[in-house]
């Protein structure tokens, strides 16, 4: 394992490919540990790699699906989120 820091940036090399720490990834996207954690469990992103048994770690593709996914924008869709949508207005429709 060799570890590259580079102005802020630190990655992983192991058997030539470069990974990023779950701290790095949360720095990197500005999430929290728990919102990482949660899309991993509810398998919306990639699961990661577990390197000697406890440190979680993400390949560089593994890195571009989870920031894909922590900047993607949904159209909101009324008919689903009316509930939702009540709370910004005060309760009304």
């Amino acid at each position: 394992m060799v570890r590259h820091e580079t102005a802020g940036d630190i990655v992983l090399e192991i058997d030539g490919d470069a990974y990023l720490s779950a701290g790095e990834v949360v720095r990197r996207l500005g999430i929290s540990r728990q919102t990482l954690w949660r899309w991993r469990q509810d398998e919306k992103i990639p699961p990661g790699h577990r390197y000697r048994g406890r440190q979680v770690l993400f390949s560089e593709a593994e890195f571009a699906e989870i920031e894909s996914f922590a900047n993607r924008l949904e159209p909101i869709q009324p008919e689903i989120d009316r509930n939702q949508l009540r709370l910004f207005n005060g309760g009304q429709r």
